[in-house]
Parts: structure tokens; sequence; C-alpha cells
């Protein structure tokens, strides 16, 4: 058994706008250098990643993509500086969630296998199970 977490941010209307998908699709675009790239990547609609990018750059109030416009490189996006960073941030956000979750997951880990001993030695805990 082990527990997991789901780790989001909301606006004041609790939206989500920004979690794993988000996180996920502006990596793929530092890797790609294409917002349809890593769109397709994470087999999102352009329009469906287009949106949570502009959800997420309404939300922080800042852009988080430079779009390059014209060319044969129309398509082109790469992260803004301020998003690298707003990734890395994320990121340890994110961990250091998870590894405060797990102590007090540790502590009802053990307390349930106490539990659980007691229940299997014990008629008092035997239902019509």
């Amino acid at each position: 058994m082990e527990v997991k977490t789901k780790i989001y941010l909301v606006d004041e209307d609790g939206e989500k706008f920004m979690g794993i998908g988000v996180l996920w699709l502006l990596q793929q675009v530092q890797e790609q250098k294409s917002l349809r790239k890593a769109a397709s990547v994470l087999d999102l609609s352009y329009s469906k990643a287009f949106g949570m990018v502009k959800n997420l750059e309404k939300n922080l109030g800042i852009a988080v993509l430079d779009r390059k416009k014209g060319g044969a490189n129309r398509d082109g996006a790469t992260l803004t500086p301020f998003a690298e960073r707003f990734i890395e941030l994320y990121e340890t956000f994110e961990q250091g969630v998870k590894e405060q979750v797990s102590i007090p997951y540790n502590r009802f880990s053990e307390q349930l296998s106490q539990l659980l001993d007691e229940a299997g030695s014990s008629e008092e805990f035997h239902g019509g199970v």
C-alpha cells in the first residue's frame, strides 16, 4: 500500500490552473520548441494546450511562452525565463509536499499494521467478513 497525492493550484473561484498536466506541457514545450509539437506528444489538441497556457498566464499575470510568428517556424515557442524558473519552483514545491505527506502516511501505515495484527489475533474485531 502507498499514498498518492495530486497537487494543483486553483484560482479564487476554485478552478484549477496549474497541475501535473500543465507542468508536462511546459516541459514538452521546452523540449520540442513548439506548443503544437508539445501538444501532439501529450496527445492533446492544440486548442486544449493553448487554453491551458493562456489560463496559466492569466492566473499568474505573466507570459510563460515566447511565441514566434510568421516564416517557416511560425508555430515555434520557447519558455520565457520566468517559466523556466517557475517550473523549477513548482517541481521543488511538489516534491516537498510529497515528502511531507509521507510523514503522516508512515505513521498511519504503522498504526494500521498494528491494528491489523490485533484484529488477526482477537475475536473482538472479526465480523461477518
